[in-house]
Order: structure tokens, then sequence, then C-alpha cells
């Protein structure tokens, strides 16, 4: 059996794209080509690797052990490139990092003074929500993920790097604004904006509520923090958010943190990463980088 890098790599990206066609674009090739070399793979194995019935292709039993075992070479491909980048030390390379959207604004902040440091290194960064992110860390696909409240029944590797305090927020004009304390029960019968089921920070609010045995009577759910401020400050209701993603708004007076009771809740954020996937001279240097704690943010 004879297979090829170029022919793991071509069915690879149709595999994840379902799509001959669609992969054929994102390689740059006719789809002709692609179809040829798919080909030329299954006639080497002997097995069809996708079932072409129906709408859009299916991997076979063949071609989703085969897809497993490519996506592990590819992996391994890429590390021996990042070795060969690192022998000429930090003038070259790439670096893939993830982050909860709750650190994206700490996240960029980071990125621009490491490539100010090191403008020879190619840095993708990958604004997301819990579920890629765990998604991205079982794929071993993302170097680096910066994230909160990593999960502990994986091989992970979780370094704290900055505390994350969880917050209550209304809009500036809300009546509990005048308030200089308020508990935790005064608030329960409130509207509460929350991130929708998997959230990093609504699994902490919910543990929250849970030991205080409090009950939230009325909930609205939105996908991301931008859309939670944003309605906040529109008066729909009140939310619990980082601390570290309302600057800008507590500085023009369109949020405000309430004084309640048992907040800030206590977070950390962590830099994570499978415990057996080798770090890049990239990889350390910008986790090195955050954590020296010279980040300006």
């Amino acid at each position: 059996m004879h297979l090829t890098l170029r022919q793991l790599q071509i069915f690879s990206q149709a595999a994840s794209r379902t799509s001959l066609t669609r992969a054929a674009e994102d390689l740059h090739l006719s789809q002709p080509a692609v179809s040829m070399q798919v080909k030329q793979l299954e006639d080497a194995i002997g097995m069809p690797l996708f079932d072409r019935a129906g709408k859009g292709l299916q991997l076979t039993e063949a071609g989703r052990e085969l897809y497993r075992y490519s996506k592990e070479i590819s992996a391994k491909v890429d590390e021996v490139i990042q070795v060969m980048d690192e022998l000429k030390g930090l003038h070259r390379g790439a670096l893939s990092i993830a982050v909860a959207t709750t650190v994206s604004q700490y996240a960029i902040q980071a990125v621009a003074g490491f490539h100010k440091r090191h403008p020879g290194i190619r840095v993708s960064l990958d604004v997301t929500n819990r579920k890629s992110l765990l998604s991205q860390l079982n794929q071993n696909e993302a170097d680096i993920v910066l994230m909160g409240f990593p999960p502990k029944k994986r091989q992970l590797e979780s370094i704290p790097f900055m505390d994350n305090p969880l917050v209550v927020i209304a809009a500036a004009d809300h009546p509990l604004g005048r308030r200089k304390a308020i508990n935790l029960a005064e608030i329960s019968a409130e509207t509460f904006l929350l991130r929708e089921t998997g959230s990093g920070t609504r699994q902490a609010i919910e543990r929250f509520m849970k030991r205080k045995k409090v009950s939230l009577s009325n909930t609205l759910f939105m996908s991301s923090n931008e859309a939670i401020k944003q309605a906040v400050a529109a008066g729909l209701g009140l939310a619990i958010v980082s601390r570290h993603t309302i600057s800008l708004e507590l500085k023009a007076a369109t949020l405000i943190e309430l004084p309640v009771r048992g907040f800030p809740l206590a977070r950390q954020w962590y830099i994570v990463r499978p415990s057996s996937k080798r770090y890049s001279m990239a990889a350390r240097a910008f986790a090195d980088f955050i954590l020296s704690g010279e980040v300006q943010f």
C-alpha cells in the first residue's frame, strides 16, 4: 500500500468540508484533481472512503479511521516544521491561539505586545465560545488556549495567569444603582441576561446560585458578551460578567457595577493546552510573555 502526504492532506480537507468542491477551493486545486487524488487513495487502500449517496460526502468506517490518523499525521508534520523553524530561532514560525470571548480584549493586547517583540511570528487569534475551545483542545488544533475554568477530567496543563472577577451590572439609570449594598435575594426577581448553555461564565454563575440556594426567576439568553452588555445598557435586565470586559462602558457611564453582597465572584483565566502537546518555541515564548505580567491591560 502506497500513500502520500498530499493524498492524505486532500482527503482530510474533503472529509472536514464534506465536499470535494469546497476542498478544491480551499486547496486551490481543480475539482477533478481532488477527485483523482481521492480515487487513487481509495484504490491504494482497497476500500471506499466516502459514501457518496445523498447530499454531501459521508465518511465510511474506513474513511473515519483514516481521517483520525490523517489528522495525527498532519499534527506531527506541523511539529517537524516547528522544530525546524525553532532551529532558526524566533525569527520565523507560526502560533495559533484560541481564546474565550471574555478574554478577547486582554488577548488582543497580549498579541500586540508579543508581535512587537517577535514580528516574524505569524499569529492567528480565534475568539470563540467554550464549546469550540474544548473541541480545539480535543483535536490538538490550537497551540495555546486562554480560558476560564478548564475542565478537570481531561489531560490538560492549566496555568492561572490573571484574576477574572465576575460582577453584577445594570443600566446607568437602574434604581438599584443608588444603593450602597444589595442582598442577593433582592436581585433574584430581576430579569437576568445569561450566556448560552456551556458558557464558562454561566457555569460559574449557576454554581454560585446553587450554593446560595437562590433561583433566578426571569432569564434571557444571548450568545455573546457584547450583546449582553448592549441589552443591559438598554434596560433589558441585569447581567453577571467579567469586570475586565466592561471597563469602557464604566468609563462612558453606560453601565454600572452593582454592590451585591457576595460579589465579585473570584475566578481566574488560564493558559491551557493538552498535556501531551509539545510546546513550540513560539508558544513557550508567548506563555512566558503572559506570565511575566508585562501585558498592558
